[in-house]
This record gives C-alpha cells, sequence and structure tokens, in this order.
C-alpha cells in the first residue's frame, strides 16, 4: 500500500519554530511530527510513502534519507511549484500513487495527531466498498468548522456544511483518507481543495463514506493546540501502560524525558511534559504543560509552563516562562527574567522580562 502526506505550506502558526525547520520536523513529544505518521502507516504495511512538498525540500530530504534506512519504507517527495492546495498535490503524484495493484491509498494532513487506526479504517472501506473512506472526529464545538453530515448507520456521507450557524451535527472531517485509485481521475492539476470541490462531489454520488475517529485527535499546527495534543497523545500513553513515560517522585502526572536527558535534584516535573534528548535540567526545576527540544538547558530553580522552549536554548536560573511563552531555536533567557506570553525568534537573548505577550524580533 502507498500513502501520501500533505505536508504543504510555511508553518507560519507555529513560528518561529518553523524559522529553523519544515513543520513536519519539528518535534512533538521528541521526535519530529511527522514521523509518528510515518511510523503508524509502516506498522499497517504500508511501503512507500509520497510527501508532497513547497517548502524547504532539500531540508525534508536529508531527513528523509536518514529515516528511510531506519524504519526500511520508501519516501519520495512530490515538489509542488506553486501551492496546489489540498487536492491538486494527489494530482501531482498521480502516476506514483497508481499502480497495477488497484490499491487504494492513504492521504494524511501532516498536522494531525492522534492514535491513527489505520487498520480500522481499510476494513471499514472495504465493508461499504464505496469510491472514499474519510475519519471524522467529534467536536464541542462545531460550529467553528466545517461539519461532515452522515448517516449514523452507514457512515454514508449526506454532505457537509461550512461553520454552521445552526447544529447539523457535531462530527468534523479529521484529514485521515483512504482512497480508491479511482478518486485520482477526477482531480486536475491545479489549485483544489479536497475538501470543498472533490469529496462533495464523491458524496453527491453516494460514494464517500465517514468512520469515526476512536481516541483522541489534535491538529497541531498552533502553539496552543500544540499543548493540548501533548496532553492527549501522553495521555493515551498512560492508557496503553506506556513504559515510555517517565516515573519517580520528582515526576507528576504524565511525562516523556529522553534517557539521554539529565535531571538534577529537588525538581518537580509534570503533568504534561517532553524533554527532549541532551537537555540538561539542573536542580529544583519546575516544569509543567511545556515541551522541553532537544539541547536546551534550563537553569537552577527555573519555573516553565505553558510553553515551547526551542532546541538548543537556555533559560536562566529563577527565570519564568509561561502562558504560552514560545522560544525559537538558539533563545537565551537571562537569570531572573520573567516571560508572559513571549514569542522569541531564533537566535535572540533576552536580558529583560516580557511583562505582556509580544513577538520578540
Amino acid at each position: 500500500m502507498k500513502a501520501l502526506i500533505l505536508v504543504g505550506g510555511f508553518g507560519t502558526r507555529l513560528r518561529p519554530l518553523t524559522l529553523s525547520v519544515p513543520k513536519p520536523l519539528v518535534d512533538f513529544a521528541n521526535k519530529p511530527m511527522i514521523l509518528h505518521q510515518i511510523e503508524a502507516l509502516k506498522a499497517i504495511g504500508v511501503t512507500e510513502v509520497v510527501l508532497a512538498i513547497n517548502y524547504q525540500p532539500k531540508i525534508m530530504q536529508n531527513f528523509l534519507k536518514e529515516f528511510e534506512k531506519k524504519l526500511d519504507i520508501k519516501i519520495t517527495c512530490s515538489q509542488e511549484t506553486e501551492p496546489l492546495g489540498t487536492a491538486g498535490p494527489l494530482a501531482l503524484a498521480r502516476d506514483i500513487l497508481r499502480d497495477d495493484s488497484g490499491e487504494p491509498f492513504f492521504v494524511l494532513n501532516s498536522d494531525v495527531i492522534c492514535d491513527y487506526p489505520l487498520k480500522e479504517l481499510i476494513l471499514f472501506h472495504k465493508s461499504h466498498g464505496g469510491e472514499a473512506s474519510i475519519m471524522v472526529t467529534k467536536v464541542d464545538e462545531p460550529s467553528k468548522y466545517g461539519v461532515v453530515v452522515m448517516e449514523e448507520a452507514t457512515g454514508r456521507v449526506e454532505k457537509f456544511v461550512e461553520k454552521p450557524k445552526a447544529f447539523v451535527g457535531n462530527k468534523i472531517n479529521a484529514g485521515i483518507y483512504l482512497l480508491n485509485p479511482s478518486v485520482l481521475d477526477r482531480i486536475q492539476l491545479r489549485p483544489t481543495s479536497i475538501e470543498k470541490e472533490v469529496f462533495p462531489s464523491i458524496a453527491a454520488e453516494k460514494q464517500l463514506h465517514a468512520m469515526v475517529l476512536p481516541g483522541f485527535w489534535m491538529d497541531i499546527g498552533q502553539p496552543r493546540d500544540y499543548i493540548t495534543g501533548l496532553r492527549l497523545y501522553l495521555d493515551s500513553l498512560r492508557k496503553i501502560s506506556s513504559p515510555d513515560l517517565a516515573v519517580g517522585h520528582h515526576i507528576l502526572g504524565n511525562v516523556l524525558i529522553d534517557e539521554s536527558a539529565v535531571i538534577g535534584d529537588g525538581c518537580l516535573i509534570g503533568p504534561d511534559v517532553a524533554i527532549g534528548p541532551g537537555c540538561v535540567i539542573e536542580s529544583g526545576v519546575r516544569l509543567s504543560r511545556c515541551s522541553i527540544m532537544r539541547g536546551v538547558r534550563v537553569k537552577n530553580h527555573a519555573c516553565i509552563s505553558s510553553s515551547i522552549v526551542g532546541w538548543h536554548s537556555t533559560v536562566g536560573r529563577w527565570a519564568r516562562v509561561e502562558n504560552m511563552s514560545i522560544l525559537g531555536e538558539d533563545v537565551h533567557v537571562g537569570d531572573e527574567v520573567y516571560s508572559n506570553g513571549g514569542v522569541v525568534l531564533p537566535h535572540k537573548e533576552i536580558k529583560s522580562s516580557i511583562l505582556e505577550p509580544e513577538i520578540v524580533m
């Protein structure tokens, strides 16, 4: 089987992290976002993954060469010369996705984190015999999204309603699809939306079915959702009693610590924290609801909450970083400095406190 991952654009919502690497290579729970998806695809027998990219292709290709060998899966890049939306990339990769087997192929949005029940989606797709299957997830506020209206008994999709004013349902597109090769004949090589153009026409012919995603789901393409997604992901590890979760008297709730990280005395870590490779957490540090990426040093008695600290940054002694502060790569926060929602671009030194949320160029 094959799969295409829609890698797409510039990742502006996750800046300043995406000023250093393309968004799919930003670490989430101690490994690049896209690796969660590629590993899930490999686990159910996918042999080739196509990445639809239009930004920093060289960085992507170099990274993927390394993981092609590690995972023993073929990874190819399909490079757009102009943004092609969410359907155009399928037309661009048509010759790679279509083969003699006639098997369906997966399409995933690269921002989506979940349990990836891909095996269940294959069984669902075979059971209804239609042309396309999409995963949907239930949300509390459907008015913020495009809602998928479907027959509960069969899963057949009736229509899509964009940001409905009145309640029509609470299921939204989860960004994971399984499509028959015939869907490729419906897509022209031009900027096209799979959600607004392709799926409605398949639904009109009663060939589109939706499966409700079990477990958690999050689009982690922006900082607040990234932090929420980390909580949900770590909670899913807890439910399966994953040995990856840290244990100890200094751990509170669900915490992921890379084995190469060094943790000092008297720290309190958690809940919902990921500490990456090569990090040094000095004595008396307090961490909660945060992502500490590779090579970061957090000095004595610093406190970090609800924030993301980018690669090779330093947080000074008694410093406090909170309220969705995002530190880009190689940012150095001075001793006793306070950051209240500061978004700091790479390679900066912060010597005075950021009292209100602002971007530090």
